[in-house]
C-alpha cells in the first residue's frame, strides 16, 4: 500500500497540535514533528486532496505532497515515541526502560490510535483523573483509542470499566494495551454513542466537541446523581458551546484546565 507525505513547513507551533487533531479525523495514521515544521503520513486511496485544501486554506498554511512506498508504521512511531510522565503516572512502550518512583506505569503501543500522553487533551485528562477518587466507582471511557484512561481508571480503583470505540483498529490496539498492563477485566465495545451502556459514577470522553455535544443527553442519562463527566479534545474557542450545553443538559461545570490552545472540563451532574 502506497502512502502519501504531506509536509507543512514553516507552521506556528500553536497551530501544529490543532492541525494533527484535524488530521486525525481525515484519515491521516502518522505524524513527524520537527521544529517550525510537520509532516503528516496517509494512505493514498483515502487521502481527499479537496477536503485538506479547504483546511489549510481556513489556517493559512502551505503544504506539499511527495509518495511514500511501503511506509514502517512501527518504526515511524518508535523512533518519535518518548515516554511521558505526568503527576504519579508514566506512559511508556514495551521497548523503554521501566520508570522508577512512579505509582502508576502504563505500557501502551500507540500504532494509529489516539491517547499515548504527548498530546496536550490525553495530558490533561490524565493529570485530572489523579484529583478524582475512582475507588468502587464505575465508569464509561467513551472513544477510548489506545484504551490508556480505562487502563489509568483501573489502575485508580474504579470496581468497573467500560470502554467503546466506533474504530476497529482502536478497538484492536486498546485490547492488546489491556492485556500488556495485565488487565482483562476492562469490558471492551464497538459503538459509536454512549446509548445502552449502562450506567456509571464517571464518563471519560476526550473526542472531538461537535460528538461530544450529541452524546450530552445520554450521558446525563447514564449518569448516576453527582457522577462525574471529564470531557477533553475540545480548543479553548469550543468551552462557551459546550458548557452551555452541558448546562442545558443538567451539569454544572466544577473544574477546567488548560494547556496551549486546548482545554479540559470536568463536570458535575445535577442531583
Amino acid at each position: 500500500m502506497n502512502y502519501l507525505e504531506i509536509s507543512f513547513e514553516s507552521i506556528p507551533e500553536e497551530k501544529k497540535e490543532i492541525l494533527i487533531a484535524l488530521l486525525s479525523e481525515m484519515h491521516f495514521e502518522g505524524f513527524e514533528e520537527q521544529p517550525a515544521c510537520l509532516k503528516a503520513f496517509i494512505s493514498k486511496n483515502l487521502f481527499d486532496e479537496e477536503m485538506l485544501q479547504q483546511l489549510t486554506a481556513k489556517m493559512q498554511l502551505d503544504y506539499a505532497t511527495s509518495e511514500l512506498p511501503d511506509v514502517n508504521w512501527n518504526s515511524v512511531w518508535e523512533s518519535n515515541f518518548q515516554p511521558v510522565v505526568i503527576g504519579n503516572c508514566a506512559l511508556r512502550a514495551s521497548f523503554h526502560q521501566p520508570i522508577k518512583n512512579i505509582q502508576y506505569e502504563i505500557v501502551i503501543t500507540p500504532k494509529m490510535s489516539f491517547g499515548t500522553g504527548h498530546h496536550a487533551t490525553t495530558f490533561m485528562m490524565i493529570q485530572q483523573m489523579q484529583a478524582i477518587d475512582f475507588n468502587h466507582t464505575t465508569v464509561l471511557d467513551f472513544g477510548t483509542g489506545t484504551g490508556v484512561l480505562a487502563i489509568l481508571a483501573h489502575k485508580l480503583g474504579a470496581a468497573k470499566v467500560v470502554a467503546i470505540d466506533n474504530d476497529s483498529f482502536s478497538i484492536e490496539n486498546a485490547a492488546e494495551n489491556f492485556s500488556n498492563n495485565h488487565i482483562n477485566d476492562i469490558e471492551l465495545k464497538m459503538a459509536d454513542n454512549a446509548k445502552a451502556q449502562g450506567s456509571f459514577d464517571i464518563i471519560l470522553a476526550n473526542i472531538t466537541r461537535n460528538i461530544i455535544q450529541e452524546n450530552f443527553r445520554l450521558f446525563n442519562l447514564q449518569l448516576t446523581e453527582g457522577g462525574l463527566l471529564l470531557l477533553s479534545g475540545l480548543l479553548k474557542e469550543d468551552e462557551k458551546s459546550i458548557t452551555v450545553t452541558a448546562v442545558n443538559s443538567g451539569f454544572q461545570l466544577k473544574h477546567k484546565l488548560e494547556k496551549g490552545n486546548w482545554i479540559c472540563l470536568l463536570f458535575t451532574k445535577n442531583k
